[in-house]
């Protein structure tokens, strides 16, 4: 959609920076907004999900578009992120009163954005785009509060649909692993223990080296002694 801002009046583009500056300083409660520098007449935006009901846990994504006959026209409403509603489109329009026949000039965009999170609290099965939720509302609502919340869960919660245009953090998710040979990282005994440990060896073979040796000098001995004692006994005979 083309933007507007070169067809709307001087003084209308001053009150919408305003407003936008207004809202983006202090928004409504569960509403984020994301002003776009480049485009005035555009306004992004992220709703959470209201508690108790089966879109609760989920951010979804929302835009207004002011048209160039703002604000003597409502402006457009769309979902960006998927959800199952009576009154939001295929295609993610939202049909509300406030932006058909209920809309004056001076309710402004803070109320339009009220407004929709109530309508995920109060769906209206009477002006329904989606026909099968509007349907399922009226006739089955455990089945209807079944397939919102599974769209929701799909697409609202930590998934393209809620997070999307938000940036990564860098610190999130795994974490690249150090490389393999990086020597600061390898196992194994220290710098310092391996000269001691192979000090130890090294002390440890010329103990058992020098004991070895004793062992053999005591046997020789022994032996030399037993013969000698053999001689003299034979001189005696």
């Amino acid at each position: 959609m083309n933007s507007n801002v070169e067809n709307l009046p001087p003084h209308v583009l001053r009150l919408v920076y305003k407003e936008v500056s207004a809202l983006a300083a202090d928004p409504p409660e569960g509403i984020k907004i994301y002003p776009s520098e480049e485009d005035i007449t555009e306004l992004h935006t992220a709703i959470e999900g209201p508690e108790g009901t089966p879109f609760a846990g989920g951010i979804f994504r929302m835009r207004l578009v002011l048209g160039k006959d703002f604000p003597a026209v409502p402006p457009k409403g769309y979902f960006l992120t998927k959800i199952f509603h009576p009154n939001v489109g295929h295609k993610g329009e939202i049909c509300v009163n406030v932006l058909k026949r209920d809309w004056k000039a001076e309710l402004g965009l803070r109320h339009v954005l009220l407004t929709i999170k109530c309508l995920l609290i109060h769906p209206n099965p009477e002006s329904a785009l989606n026909e099968e939720a509007g349907r399922l509302l009226l006739e089955d609502y455990a089945e209807y509060e079944s397939r919102a919340r599974l769209l929701t869960e799909i697409h609202a919660m930590g998934g393209p649909g809620g997070t999307s245009g938000a940036p990564q953090d860098p610190n999130d998710g795994p974490q690249p692993k150090k490389h393999a040979g990086d020597p600061t990282k390898r196992a194994g005994p220290s710098a310092a223990a391996v000269p001691a440990a192979l000090g130890n060896g090294a002390n440890g073979a010329s103990t058992t080296t020098s004991n070895s040796n004793s062992s053999s000098s005591s046997t020789n001995n022994v032996a030399g002694k037993k013969k000698a004692d053999k001689k003299r006994a034979l001189r005696r005979l």
